[in-house]
């Protein structure tokens, strides 16, 4: 008798942001597929005796392969399991969530997805800020650092990104930051638009720093780091507002 897979949205990293249904889940599952952002505190909602199994990706590090994990899903499905699949922030928001849900699909498994907080959310909440702002910011959009080789995508919208009446959030580009700011001023965004970076959003390592987009991308040149980070630019983040 087949399992049933509960795609659970963990949000930032902070436990106090999950919603009562993700709570639910991680006390009811027998398995608990979880990625290395969803650990710690969030994983003391799991009952005793649940199955603990670690599938993170994180960039620069050892990862399981995506065919690997979806195999473990329907594995743990197939053999009558509640199987939690905690994803950090909101599981939709660049969380590979599509490659799981064709293999649940292909296999005859139900499922759900539970909403969370995504990080820019959080990001905006904890510096202060809102990511709209009338007649100045009417549109947001979330867009990824970096393409499965971990190199900017080559097929980034440049004028829709470069539009200085939107708040822009960049997810996972802390690497690919610099090159991708000399291509938003050549597109017309000026340098001097207000940028955040924010890293570790919602944890006890949380820094939040503001800049403007070339001067963010002069500091990231040549400087990695292992925290999770994302950046906001555009109208909305303004150390004015501080």
């Amino acid at each position: 008798m087949s399992g049933f897979v509960s795609f659970v949205s963990s949000g930032p990293g902070d436990p106090e942001l999950l919603t009562l249904k993700a709570v639910d889940r991680l006390q009811n599952a027998d398995a608990v597929l979880f990625d290395d952002l969803s650990s710690g505190p969030i994983l003391a909602h799991a009952r005793d005796g649940a199955d603990m199994v670690g599938v993170g990706k994180r960039a620069g590090r050892p990862s399981p392969k995506q065919e690997h994990v979806s195999r473990l899903l329907v594995d743990y499905a197939k053999a009558g399991n509640r199987v939690v699949r905690l994803k950090s922030g909101d599981s939709g928001v660049f969380g590979r969530l599509e490659e799981e849900l064709v293999a649940l699909r292909e296999a005859g498994i139900d499922y759900e997805i539970i909403p969370g907080v995504t990080a820019a959310n959080a990001a905006a909440a904890a510096a202060g800020i809102p990511l709209t702002r009338r007649l100045t910011a009417r549109r947001v959009q979330f867009i990824t650092g970096h393409d499965v080789t971990g190199a900017l995508p080559e097929n980034l919208n440049m004028p829709a990104l470069a539009d200085p009446m939107a708040t822009t959030v960049v997810y996972m580009g802390r690497r690919t930051f610099t090159k991708m700011a000399a291509m938003l001023i050549e597109a017309g965004l000026p340098g001097d638009t207000p940028a955040m970076l924010a890293e570790s959003v919602s944890t006890p390592d949380q820094a939040i720093s503001f800049h403007t987009v070339a001067e963010l991308a002069q500091d990231l040149d040549g400087h990695p780091s292992p925290s999770p980070a994302l950046i906001l630019y555009g109208p909305l983040a303004d150390p004015d507002m501080q």
